[in-house]
């Protein structure tokens, strides 16, 4: 017989489909990767304080116990310091990767959660990999899971979503169960297969070490019991906390073999066989197949197999690339690689505003008009819709948008992602429920809401937003716009600041509406700004100083007072400085609550900050240091700058848009800057120079 010549030609073939299929159920290991960071609320520690110390002696510690050879491999808490330094740390690896995933991840998240978390107490940051925790409280006694990040697929499964939901239930409990109280690391993963049409589901169910196994299995039904709330047909998802966390997928998402198989319980209704039926069993004198039969079965099913494992890879890598990623959750920098891993569907962003209905418009300026949104998960969202008069190129554009979302801080506006769709041009942000800080500050209605511990948090958190854009992001930010108007409020009232960057978004002459030549707005302009166009970090810093003096004073910069014979806000404050009586420009709601050698120093600080000289104003560095510290001494100021209010331009000293130099209202004698009070921010992105 030569049946095993005529099979030879098909080795390649065979070949081909083993490696596929090698592919297919291997795939490679990915990168740790950041998925979301919580920076705490319990206060900030001082650049080079015995906190910090105490901080980077505990990261230190944490990686060196989670990656050494215990039963524990993988996990490690400890506290250093005492109070009120000492410092509380936990970290967890992923129960099935091994010593140089660890290790890695480790150290990854020890850096990030610093540059992320910027001089913050406390803070945490999940990867795919590993988590890490600390605080300036002793936490690691408790049990508190600290739910911080929910993930989910953003497509559906094809099957029933009841069943499909029944299953997975079925399967995390079982997950649970064998992680609590069957595996020494609190840890297991798990895998259904199905007979029918429902997939093959793979689960994992993981808890600190430390726990009991009954704390651990309550930690885990918590989360499953949230799952029908969030994952309702989706085809994986995952909840995140600090003591347990579970995930599912449709897909092998960990190393190794599944710890635990779990028997799917039947369908209603079996998918029909795709195997040929055979109605009679073959005789006695045919069981010797011809080679033409085996050859005519052989290579086309050989070929299909080749075909459809091809197919799974790339799907396989398309998904894991990009369709498993959460849903608008992009928080770390480094996980940016394209504008395509930003993009969102126009008609997910249509059905969360309600088609850009007009009762979810939140505000309008220069560059468009802002509506609230909601996420089918019940997240709410801040839908920009750019004004299409911009000519950029797309090419341009996206490289523009990759910039901007990879600038990551606690106070500064997050986008989440973008929409380039029959023309729409859309930006995606975090939604930012108390508005601005203006629609506070001079509502005399909603003012008392500020006391002053909030509005001295307000301006520290606006200190180290400008302090990153200037000296910390992967490039070197000049806002050229920080007014009130574009400090947002988080439901704690944390600042963060809006609209930076987004003028890069437009190039060439614009409309009227939306142009490149706005510079600023009236009052927050540094003269040396205003005057001749000459902008730098210190131009910021001025208009930072006007801002901080508004939050002190609750008076706006211009228009502060009933008429133009009466002095500035700038003038104001200083005539009270120089006579000893500073704290008579205190807001009155304050109502003296206040300690009144903070008020001092912030109004000293902000007096650095609008010095005529830009030489003279402090960078954001050192602000951040006075703020921080009681300790570090402030230079005297001498008299600011003027304060260019719209009254300028009544009284002469603006012309047709201009300013006017020396106040001379002859065109032929005058040097021009073009200046606009239109409220839009445009921004200057400079590689930073690392040398």
């Amino acid at each position: 017989m030569k049946l095993p010549h005529l099979i030879l030609p098909l080795v390649p073939i065979l070949f081909f489909f083993f490696f596929f299929l090698i592919l297919f159920a291997s795939p490679a290991a990915e990168a740790a990767d950041a998925l979301s960071q919580n920076c705490g609320k319990t206060g900030n520690y001082s650049a080079n304080s015995t906190y910090e110390a105490n901080l980077r002696t505990l990261f230190t510690d944490l990686r060196k116990n989670a990656t050494n050879s215990s039963a524990n491999f993988g996990f490690a808490k400890t506290s250093v310091g005492t109070t009120p330094n000492l410092v509380s740390g936990l970290v967890l690896c992923r129960g099935d990767v091994n010593f140089t995933a660890c290790s890695s991840c480790l150290n990854q998240a020890t850096q990030d959660i610093q540059n992320l978390c910027l001089y913050d107490k406390e803070a945490t940051i999940y990867y795919d990999y590993c988590l890490l925790r600390y605080s300036n409280q002793n936490f690691l006694s408790s049990t508190d899971n600290s739910v911080d990040i929910i993930l989910y697929n953003a497509h559906n499964v094809s099957v029933s979503f009841t069943l499909f939901g029944n299953r997975v239930d079925y399967l995390m409990n079982s997950t649970a169960n064998y992680a609590a109280f069957n595996d020494s690391k609190k840890f297991g993963t798990s895998q259904m297969n199905s007979t029918d049409s429902f997939p093959v589901i793979m689960g994992l169910a993981q808890c600190t070490p430390d726990m009991s196994g009954t704390d651990c299995n309550l930690c885990l039904q918590n989360l499953i019991g949230m799952m029908p709330q969030y994952f309702n047909g989706t085809r994986g998802g995952r909840i995140l906390g600090v003591r347990c966390n579970i995930r599912y997928e449709v897909y092998s998402f960990y190393s190794g073999a599944a710890l635990l198989t779990v028997t799917a319980p039947a369908a209603p209704a079996p998918a029909p066989s795709l195997a040929p039926r055979v109605t009679n069993p073959p005789s006695e004198g045919k069981k010797k197949t011809s080679t033409g039969t085996i050859l005519a079965i052989t290579v086309p099913l050989v070929l299909a197999f080749v075909v459809i494992a091809g197919l799974c890879v790339c799907f396989l890598k398309r998904r894991k690339s990009g369709l498993t990623k959460p849903l608008l959750n992009v928080s770390n920098p480094e996980e940016i690689k394209n504008v395509e891993s930003l993009l969102l569907d126009l008609s997910v962003l249509r059905v969360a505003t309600t088609d850009f209905a007009e009762e979810n418009k939140l505000g309008e300026g220069g560059f468009g008009a802002v509506y609230k949104g909601v996420l089918p998960d019940g997240r709410e969202i801040a839908v920009k819709r750019l004004s299409q008069s911009s000519n950029q190129g797309m090419g341009e554009l996206k490289n523009e948008l990759l910039l901007v979302a990879k600038l990551q801080h606690k106070n500064l506006v997050r986008l989440l992602g973008v929409c380039l769709e029959e023309q729409e041009k859309l930006l995606i942000y975090e939604y930012v429920p108390n508005k601005s800080l203006d629609q506070i500050l001079f509502d005399t209605k909603k003012r008392h809401l500020l006391d002053w511990g909030i509005r001295y948090k307000i301006i520290s958190g606006i200190a180290r937003g400008l302090l990153y854009l200037h000296e910390d992001s992967q490039l070197r930010i000049i806002h050229r716009d920080l007014k009130a108007s574009n400090i947002l409020l988080d439901v704690d009232m944390d600042p963060k600041i809006s609209d930076f960057g987004l003028a890069r978004l437009f190039g060439g002459d614009q409309t009227q509406e939306v142009t490149n030549r706005v510079v600023g707005t009236f009052g927050y302009m540094a003269p040396e700004y205003a005057m001749l166009g000459h902008f730098s970090v210190k131009s910021d810093v001025f208009s930072y100083g006007v801002l901080v003096l508004e939050i002190i004073t609750g008076k706006k910069n211009s228009a502060t007072f009933e008429n133009d014979q009466t002095e500035d806000l700038l003038s104001f404050v200083w005539q009270h400085w120089t006579n000893g009586t500073i704290t008579e420009v205190a807001d009155p709601f304050l109502d003296q609550h206040y300690p009144r050698s903070e008020l001092l120093r912030c109004t000293q600080i902000a007096l650095l900050c609008v010095q005529d000289n830009p030489a003279d104003r402090p960078i954001m560095s050192d602000v951040a240091v006075m703020l921080s510290s009681e300790t570090v001494s402030l230079e005297t100021p001498s008299k600011p700058a003027f304060c260019i209010t719209k009254s300028s331009i009544r009284a002469g000293s603006f012309s047709s848009g201009f300013i006017n130099i020396g106040g001379n209202t002859d065109r032929s004698s005058t040097k021009s800057v073009p200046v606009s009070p239109n409220e839009v921010s445009i921004s200057d992105m400079e590689p930073r120079n690392n040398s």
